[in-house]
């Protein structure tokens, strides 16, 4: 399928999302779409996939001009989306989830469940993505429930297939798997537009790259023809340091000590299994492993957003096990989540109220138990300039932000205070490579300035650049805790549950969801 884009054009008031775009995609091809956030990629494709009409513009499929309605109008056109911000109905199972829209029924209408899940296992298997199809969507880790979004859309045979930063939860052989089956899709004739941050990951697998840029197309270039700088520089319009620059570590003394935690789900079924692990002012202790194997909950546990079933959390030797999330939040531990619109954003607030979620209540913000609102607003602009959210103001919505002005919001609100600890749970998500540049940059001084640092991510590049020590998590437990310098691949096998000996780990107890 052959698509073609001619003088796409979006406005929300007076903000120019995308400003007269052409685009052509060729079949058999897979086009990267890079561009910082906000510069329009996701609104290009919500108007392809219908979820936005264009003010002007035209979309062609092999020549024919077509409009969609709906996205349901897109879908039978052939073509499949799969979505930065979850599309899925948390209280439905997994098979339920995919099989949305286009379900198989038996007797009198009725919902064939069987078939439904005979139909998960047997599209897993084939794209190597395993999940439970009976497990509800709610109870699974971000990770897996990106997981669900790459079935439900590999689930319908679209010509042309759109990929909104899909590996950002993917291990790198989990990430190659992806690449592969992007790959014999395209050999068939099929086109895929793949929207990603990721520069390594366009130049591996992209045959056309289009470069984004407040709301216009900057060009249009090969893999063969360009480099990693290049397109770190055609994205953000000057140079960009892609290495992350920080002095070794001097670690002080103990800040957070984690004695045989312990975490169990909804089901009684264990998730942490008995982890002990100290961090020290001074150091970033990275937490690597692919989502789903109990970072998410050792995250939660640290933040006092979950109970523990057994084990210590103590804070620069005090116990905060039982300590409710405010009570640690003053004792000076700030978080980033890893859910940011669940657990990180009021999203029917202004940005200026999001950036102060965590100190409404005391002064500058709050004088006689009133907001001073000269404060908050001063405050919020002066976060908004240093941070680069980009938003006309910070009376917007933070609901109408893109996915990634939504995280600088976050990391702008936890990293602008004094804290003895900061717990970062894939701190760039959804960024681009300034803005990574520039958190990454903020977290390192963080670290300096005496704190310790707890990263978990799923990005290995990440951990490798900013981890003084890395931790590996595996099925609940951890799998070894190592320096930055054993490498990609070590680091990577531990991920997988390969011990050093080359044996794979076989935790007990654990149940993962995967």
């Amino acid at each position: 399928m052959k698509l073609e884009l001619s003088g796409i054009t979006k406005t929300f008031g007076s903000l120019v999302a995308d400003d007269h775009v052409d685009l052509t995609v060729e079949p058999g091809e897979i086009h990267a779409l890079l561009g910082e956030n906000g510069a329009g990629k996701t609104t290009l494709m919500n108007v392809l996939f219908g979820l936005m009409h264009p003010d002007s513009g035209d979309i062609a499929l092999d020549g024919e001009v077509v409009h969609f309605p709906d996205p349901g109008a897109a879908v039978r056109h052939g073509i499949g989306m799969v979505h930065q911000h979850f599309m899925l109905v948390p209280v439905f199972t997994v098979a339920e989830n995919v099989v949305l829209g286009f379900e198989p029924t038996r007797h009198f209408g009725l919902l064939d469940r069987r078939r439904a899940r005979a139909d998960i296992h047997r599209i897993s298997q084939e794209f190597g993505l395993e999940v439970d199809p009976d497990a509800l969507v709610e109870d699974l880790p971000v990770g897996v429930q990106q997981r669900v979004e790459i079935l439900k859309a590999l689930s319908r045979d679209a010509q042309l297939l759109i990929l909104d930063e899909p590996t950002s939860v993917l291990t790198p052989n989990e990430t190659e798997a992806l690449f592969a089956i992007m790959r014999s899709l395209v050999v068939s004739g099929r086109s895929i537009l793949f929207i990603t941050h990721k520069l390594k990951e366009v130049l591996a697998v992209a045959d056309r790259i289009t470069v984004m840029r407040a709301g216009a197309v900057i060009g249009t270039t090969t893999s063969q023809a360009t480099t990693e700088s290049e397109l770190a520089s055609m994205m953000v319009g000057r140079s960009v340091e892609l290495v992350v620059h920080k002095e070794p570590a001097r670690p002080g003394e103990v800040v957070l000590a984690v004695e045989d935690l312990t975490v169990e789900d909804a089901r009684g079924l264990t998730v942490v299994d008995h982890v002990s692990f100290e961090v020290r002012g001074g150091e970033i202790l990275a937490l690597a492993g692919v989502q789903g194997n109990g970072q998410t909950e050792i995250e939660e546990a640290l933040c006092g957003l979950i109970e523990v079933a057994a084990g210590r959390i103590t804070l620069l030797g005090r116990d905060i096990t039982r300590a409710t999330p405010k009570a640690r939040l003053r004792a000076g531990i700030a978080h980033v989540p890893e859910d940011r619109i669940r657990d990180g954003l009021v999203t029917s607030m202004t940005i200026a109220d999001n950036l102060i979620l965590d100190v409404f209540d005391v002064a500058p913000h709050a004088r006689l138990g009133a907001r001073n609102l000269r404060e908050v607003a001063c405050s919020g602009k002066e976060r908004m300039s240093d941070f680069d959210i980009r938003a006309g103001s910070v009376d917007v919505l933070v609901s109408t932000l893109s996915g990634g002005n939504q995280q600088k919001v976050i990391v702008a609100r936890e990293l602008s205070r004094q804290t003895t600890l900061l717990v970062a749970a894939q701190p760039t998500r959804g960024l681009d490579v300034g803005s990574i540049e520039y958190v990454h940059r903020r977290i390192v001084e963080v670290r300096d300035r005496g704190a310790a640092v707890v990263i978990i991510s799923s990005e290995l590049d990440e951990v490798l650049a900013l981890g003084d020590r890395i931790a590996v998590i595996y099925r609940g437990a951890i799998m070894d805790v190592v320096g930055p310098s054993v490498g990609r691949e070590r680091i990577g096998l531990l991920m997988a549950g390969v011990t050093g000996d080359g044996a794979a780990s076989s935790q007990t107890g654990v149940e993962t969801g995967q």
